[in-house]
C-alpha cells in the first residue's frame, strides 16, 4: 500500500527510481494499491497522474479516504441512504459508488454528513454543515490532516475545517483516512493480499495508520520525514521497517545489535552520550538510520525525551543542504 507524494513522487515529478522499483514490485506478482487521504480527487485522476509519470496504474489501483468514508456510511446506513456532501467530486463519487445518495448540506432528508477537502466549498455550506452537526446529525470526516501541498506552497488542508467545525459543534467526526484504520482495512478489502505492508514518508499518517491497522510499515526518506523527526518518534510512529528510497522493499532489514557501548549494525555504532546523539564507523546507508532509530528510541523510552540530533548528518546528505 504506496501513499503518494513524498514515495511515488514530488509535486509533478516522480521520485528518483520510483518507476523501476514499482515494476519490480509488480513483477514480483505482489498485489499494489496507492493509497491517499484526498478526498478531493476522484481514483482516475491519481491514476492518471501516476500513468503520466511512468507508473501505469487504473482506477481499481487507487483507494482513497472518500472511498473508505463512503464505506463506513454504507456499513452503518445501508444502500440508498441520502448523505449530505461537504467536499468535492472525488467525495460525491466516492458515495455513488457504493449506493449511497449524495444530497446537499441543507437537504432535510439526510441521514448524516460526510466532509472532505474541496477548494470550491462555500462559507454559507461550512456554516449549515456545523450547525447540523452541532444538533446532532452524524458526522464522517475524510481525513485530519491540516495541511495540503499547492503549487503555490503548503496550504490549509480538510483537517483546518475539521477542527473549525468540531470546536463550534463540540463533536469529533468519525475519520476515514489515515492515521485511522478504515482506510487501510478498505484497501485490503479492495486489493487482496495476505501481508499487507504500508509504504510511507509520513510517520503521524502513514506509520501511524499502519500501527492502528495492525499493519507492518516502511518508512522511506525521500519525503517529509528526518533525522530529527525519526529520532524523536513516540512508540506508535515507529515503522516496522526504515530505507532511504523504495530499494527497501527488495533488501533484508536486519536488526541493530545493542552492546554496552551503543547499537550496532553493518560497520555502523550509534550511542546517546549525554542525551546526544553519536553516531561512527562506515558502511550502508540503511543501516546507519537503523542504529540511528534503535538508540534515539531507547532513549526516549528509558527517559521519555527525545534525543538531541543537532550537526548529525546522514550519510549521503550534503551538509551544505
Amino acid at each position: 500500500m504506496f501513499d503518494l507524494d513524498g514515495v511515488l513522487y514530488v509535486g509533478e515529478h516522480a521520485v528518483r527510481g520510483a518507476p523501476d522499483h514499482l515494476a519490480r514490485v509488480r513483477s514480483a506478482g505482489v498485489h499494489v494499491a496507492f493509497v491517499t487521504n484526498n478526498a478531493s480527487r476522484p481514483p482516475a485522476a491519481v491514476a492518471e497522474k501516476l500513468s503520466g509519470l511512468g507508473m501505469p496504474a487504473s482506477s481499481t489501483d487507487v483507494v482513497t479516504s472518500a472511498q473508505a468514508a463512503a464505506r463506513v456510511l454504507l456499513d452503518r446506513y445501508g444502500e440508498g441512504a441520502p448523505v449530505s456532501v461537504l467536499g468535492a467530486l472525488g467525495l460525491r463519487e466516492a458515495l455513488t459508488e457504493v449506493g449511497l445518495v449524495p444530497v446537499a448540506v441543507d437537504d432535510d432528508r439526510a441521514v448524516a454528513i460526510v466532509s472532505g477537502f474541496g477548494p470550491d466549498v462555500r462559507w454559507r455550506e461550512v456554516m449549515r454543515a456545523a450547525t447540523l452537526v452541532r444538533s446532532g446529525l452524524p458526522w464522517v470526516a475524510s481525513n485530519t490532516d491540516l495541511t495540503l501541498p499547492t503549487p503555490e506552497g503548503i496550504s490549509p488542508g480538510h483537517g483546518a475545517l475539521v477542527e473549525l467545525v468540531s470546536r463550534f459543534s463540540g463533536v469529533d467526526p468519525v475519520v476515514a483516512g489515515k492515521p485511522h484504520p478504515p482506510l487501510l482495512r478498505e484497501t485490503v478489502r479492495r486489493v487482496g493480499g495476505e501481508r499487507p505492508l504500508m509504504v510511507g514518508d509520513r510517520l503521524d499518517t502513514d506509520i501511524e495508520a499502519g500501527h492502528h491497522s495492525g499493519v507492518d510499515s516502511l518508512l522511506v526518506l525521500t519525503g517529509v520525514t528526518g533525522l530529527e523527526e525519526l529520532a524523536a518518534a513516540r512508540p506508535t510512529l515507529r515503522p516496522t521497517y526504515v530505507a532511504t528510497d523504495l530499494g527497501g522493499l527488495f533488501d533484508a532489514h536486519p536488526l541493530p545489535e545493542r552492546h554496552p557501548d551503543g547499537w550496532t549494525l553493518g560497520g555502523w555504532t550509534a550511542r546517546v552520550d549525554g542525551g546526544r546523539l553519536e553516531v561512527t564507523g562506515d558502511g550502508d546507508r540503511d543501516d546507519w538510520w537503523r542504529v540511528v532509530a534503535s538508540a534515539s528510541w531507547q532513549f526516549r523510552d528509558d527517559t521519555t525525551r527525545p534525543v538531541d540530533t543537532h550537526g548529525l548528518v546522514p550519510p549521503g546528505t550534503d551538509p551544505a543542504g
